[in-house]
């Protein structure tokens, strides 16, 4: 992969302080960081994928037995409509 190119002045600079207060260099800050937003994100994804799968559990309570997305009683056996 290539290089990044930082032109923010005050940012390149906290960068430089945050490396130097765990003794560490910038890339190894940068490193961090980036995988606590992306393991952050994932877990966001997560958190609302099961919610979603909690909202089709619960909504799927409220269809009555025996009802169906199936169309096929609406036509007869040439495929007309009844």
């Amino acid at each position: 992969m290539g290089q990044l190119n930082i032109k923010d002045e005050e940012l390149i600079a906290k960068l430089k302080r945050l490396a130097e207060r765990r003794s560490s260099s910038v890339v190894e800050v940068l490193r961090r960081m980036v995988e606590q937003e992306v393991l952050r994100d994932e877990e966001e994804i997560a958190r609302r994928l099961e919610a979603i799968r909690e909202i089709t559990r619960e909504s799927a309570k409220l269809v009555p037995p025996g009802v169906t997305s199936d169309p096929s009683y609406l036509y007869d056996e040439n495929g007309l409509p009844k």
